[in-house]
């Protein structure tokens, strides 16, 4: 095997997802800011590409600059504390013209030396810009549909539109591995060390909460969800490309805290991480990963005969755990990449597990860990049930 040129082959691929989603905005909505929380597009346009640089830069710092203010303009995302948003306006940016001649200019370069780099290195090139192609996703989301172009494979993916009988799935008390073991590939400094953990018996949900099931609870009182809205007394989920009438067999799609209150009005909770990961440690991938749709498919889309598990474990929309997100025993950072995992261990943030619809394959590793604030809407982020 030619590791090199598959890493190659993998970074033009990542490279060919973002430019899809850039393609998606029309021209005079690249400064526009979709979520309040996160920068204006035309930030992502250039910090995918900043990134490579200053990773490439970090490895090897002989190799010069040609333009260090966008180098720093693009280098960080940002996750602010609520009631703290950016104030930049759209004069503060560069012109297009001008991101994308750096665009290219980074990548011929990086390119020139790619083989030469660590292959470490070179997983966090291909992973990050993949993030990004999810989390691009979030913000174009909230685009107004006029505003983005709909690619020809856009159509939601069918649903019957009817409630499903919810179902738990017993486990006996047992041994599950956590994190991955360094001899077993790549994996974010958060997914080290491995470790073994005790996890007392439990009963989870064989689905994915759906839109039918938090419906009642909407009707009982409690707060509609994101992704959902109010048509004149119809309530629709909002698409990627266009709203449809709300799908009751689809996983809901809420923040952590809306995830929590609904499982305490139903007496039970969120799976920790542990549980999460023993009960999917024969999971299946959901054919709603990997970019495969835009939207939800049904919770039992890809049930078979043959798994009396918990369906959809990965796939079709992250689950939130009741786990904060912190460092496993004998954590350490990346060299290279310090600041990837560390400043988020700060009680703030809650571990996701699974996958959504446009999480990439090479992160449907059962070790990944997302994580995100509790009240944060916009992920493509559901949950399940469980049950000492």
């Amino acid at each position: 095997m030619d590791l090199a040129r598959d890493l190659g082959t993998a970074l033009n691929h990542a490279r060919e997802r973002t430019d899809e989603l850039f393609a998606l905005v029309r021209p005079g909505a690249i400064y526009d800011r979709p979520i309040a929380e996160r920068h204006r597009i035309i930030f992502y346009l250039g910090h995918v590409e900043a990134f490579d640089w200053n990773l490439l830069r970090a490895c090897r710092p002989d190799v010069p600059s040609f333009l260090p203010e966008f180098d720093r303009l693009f280098a960080f995302g940002i996750d602010p504390p609520p009631g703290q948003l950016p104030a930049d306006q759209p004069r503060d940016w560069p012109a297009v013209a001008e991101v994308e001649q750096y665009n290219q200019r980074v990548r011929a370069a990086f390119d020139a030396v790619f083989d030469e780099l660590p292959a470490e290195v070179c997983h966090v090139a291909i992973e990050h810009r993949l993030m990004h192609a999810e989390t691009l996703a979030y913000i174009l989301h909230n685009m107004a549909y006029e505003k983005k172009l709909a690619p020809p494979e856009a159509d939601p993916p069918a649903c019957s539109g009817e409630k499903l009988q919810p179902r738990m799935v017993d486990f006996a008390a047992g041994k599950v591995q956590l994190g991955l073991p360094a001899a077993q590939g790549f994996g974010w400094d958060n997914e080290f060390q491995a470790h073994c953990a005790d996890v007392p018996a439990f009963a989870i949900g064989k689905y994915k909460v759906t839109n039918g099931e938090y419906l009642e609870f909407v009707r009982q009182g409690a707060a509609a969800p994101f992704f959902w809205l109010d048509r004149g007394g119809e309530w629709r989920y909002r698409g990627m490309f266009q709203d449809v009438p709300l799908p009751l067999d689809a996983p809901v799609y809420v923040t952590h805290d809306e995830a929590e209150a609904y499982a305490r009005s139903r007496a039970m909770r969120l799976p920790s991480e542990a549980e999460f990961q023993r009960a999917a440690s024969s999971a299946a991938i959901s054919c709603n990963a990997d970019f495969r749709y835009w939207d939800p498919i049904p919770v039992d889309a890809d049930e078979s005969p043959q798994n009396a598990g918990p369906e959809q474990m990965v796939g079709n929309g992250w689950e939130w755990t009741s786990t904060v997100f912190a460092p496993f025993p004998g954590f350490e950072p990346m060299p290279f990449y310090t600041n990837y995992s560390a400043p988020f261990f700060d009680g703030a943030h809650y571990v996701l597990k699974g996958a959504s619809p446009r999480t990439a394959a090479c992160m449907l590793r059962p070790s990944f860990r997302n994580w995100f604030r509790p009240a944060y809407p916009y992920i493509y982020a559901t949950f399940r049930l469980v049950a000492s």
